[in-house]
């Protein structure tokens, strides 16, 4: 008897249905092809124990199974529950009408107990595309899947719960979840808040005008004065994920097996900080079995590297592409697979390795060759890429004490949003930008222009401050983010004179 079921194979954040054929017939062998791994198959030893712990058994047939289609390797143990469904039917120890209906996934432990898996929110996704009925996955997952509308999410705990649902003994209800309520609900709930942090005005200003414009910025500052304070918030005062954004978001969490048990969406902006000892695959994604990286992970969210000039040279200079392009590609010899890193960058880092250069009180023991040295450490390339520059002072003790709370996250996010909003309007015919730090120098031209007292006092600027050539069309759009945050349609010479000031690590006299 022929039988089949369904399955899904995960590449990058997409899922592609794999077709499992069991074949029973007259002999005594078990064959599994159709480019399985060493994972899928050893699932021949799990389901065996499985059923025969439950009171059913693998019968001493010729079984042979094929995974289709047959050149897309299967890795994992997901496939467990699928092929253990397919034996039970080809074998009518089940119904067989119903099981072709259904994607079903799940790994088995040996007593029949539902483990897990990663990447359910892709697989629920192309299970609803391709109209299936519903899902048949472990209870853990379901409220994760049950994110998907119009598909039936059927979460089981063990294997005799789906043997007894075809066979029509156990009712099982679905998982059914409001997914506008769950997400309404937590948007806005953050621990952290822009209220807590006091005094840094001039800071919480430049990270405001990161945020609205989509900048990236980094903080430079002795130890203790607050930067990695200040990164935690960041998120806070982005507009909030839209509905979209956030299954997006959880597809790629999902699939690096980053979402808790009975778990539903990501409604909250990502915000990741690896430490300085991390590796570039580690950073950008891949492996031999390929996952998000952390620059994936933090997509529609905040990257923070603390202490950058830390982290290794290659660590560093493979993040260049993905700031342009805003998602990798992972290749290896028989595929690629893409995922997307359109993240905000936030790094921080002491001005000298001392830590106390252009410190209020405390003297810096550093030399200008050594401070030098310290800089250069982050290539031109990346700096390049980096739109804000500012530097971090200590607060002083009055204002530490004083009873005056700062600015809510809240009121500053509602400029934020409003000056996003403008962008989206400006930059609607333009489906891959969305905000003043992706347009191209051509667009620059455009949206960027300035008066002619502009141009005398940008050209002041870069001939006394030693700006360099590449700084000119940073503190254009960052110019550009400040006068629609000021809602002014034009770029004004006050726009111009808070941008150039955010640029301090350009200019050649920094470290003397």
């Amino acid at each position: 008897m022929l039988v089949k079921t369904y399955g899904c194979a995960v590449y990058g954040i997409k899922a592609t249905t794999v077709t499992v054929e069991v074949s029973v017939s007259q002999g005594v062998n078990f064959f599994l092809v159709g480019l399985p791994d060493s994972a899928v198959k050893e699932s021949q030893q799990r389901i065996e124990a499985a059923l025969r712990h439950n009171g059913y058994r693998i019968p001493g047939r010729k079984i042979v199974i094929n995974m289709a289609p047959a050149d897309i390797k299967k890795e994992g143990s997901a496939y467990d529950l699928t092929l253990a469904i397919g034996i039970l039917a080809a074998t009518e120890q089940i119904q067989s009408e119903e099981v072709g209906n259904y994607i079903i996934m799940g790994e088995l432990s040996l007593d029949g107990t539902l483990q897990p898996i990663k990447g359910v929110l892709p697989i629920a996704l192309q299970a609803a595309a391709e109209n299936f009925k519903g899902m048949i996955l472990p209870e853990a997952n379901a409220r994760e899947a049950a994110v998907v509308q119009g598909l039936k999410i059927y979460g089981v705990s063990n294997i005799l719960d789906v043997i007894e649902f075809f066979n029509g003994f156990r009712v099982v209800e679905p998982t059914v979840i409001d997914m506008q309520e769950v997400f309404y609900n937590q948007i806005f709930h953050n621990e952290l808040d822009f209220s807590d942090v006091k005094g840094q005005e001039n800071v919480k200003r430049a990270l405001e005008i990161a945020c609205a414009g989509g900048h990236n910025i980094i903080l430079v500052g002795p130890p203790g004065a607050g930067k990695t304070m200040l990164a935690k918030r960041v998120p806070t005062i982005l507009p909030p994920l839209t509905l979209e954004e956030a299954v997006e978001t959880t597809k790629i969490h999902s699939v690096a097996g980053k979402i808790g048990k009975r778990s539903t969406l990501i409604t909250q902006r990502p915000f990741r900080s690896p430490h300085h000892t991390i590796s570039d695959v580690a950073l950008v994604g891949g492996g031999n079995v390929p996952q998000p990286g952390e620059i994936s992970l933090s997509h529609n969210g905040v990257l923070f590297l603390d202490e950058l000039p830390e982290f290794k040279r290659t660590v560093l200079e493979v993040m260049r592409q993905p700031l342009e392009d805003r998602t990798i590609t992972v290749s290896r010899a028989r595929f690629s697979v893409d995922y997307p890193a359109n993240f905000m960058l936030v790094a921080s880092m002491n001005p000298c390795p001392c830590g106390y250069f252009n410190h209020p009180e405390r003297e810096c023991v550093c030399s200008e060759n050594v401070r030098q040295k310290y800089i250069n450490k982050i290539s031109g390339p990346l700096l390049d890429r980096i739109d804000i520059h500012i530097e971090v002072v200590p607060v002083p003790f009055s204002k530490l004490t004083a009873i005056q709370t700062s600015e809510s996250s809240a009121a500053i996010r509602e400029r934020v949003v409003a000056a996003r909003n403008i962008q989206t309007e400006r930059y609607k015919s333009f489906s891959d930008i969305h905000c003043n730090a992706q347009i191209s120098s051509k667009l620059l031209r455009k949206y960027c222009k300035i008066n002619e007292n502009g141009q005398q006092l940008l050209k002041a600027a870069m001939e006394k401050l030693g700006l360099s050539a590449r700084a000119y069309d940073r503190i254009l759009k960052v110019s550009r983010t400040i006068a629609d945050l000021s809602q002014s349609e034009h770029i004004e010479t006050h726009h111009l004179a808070e941008a150039i000031q955010y640029r301090s690590l350009d200019r050649e006299t920094w470290g003397k």
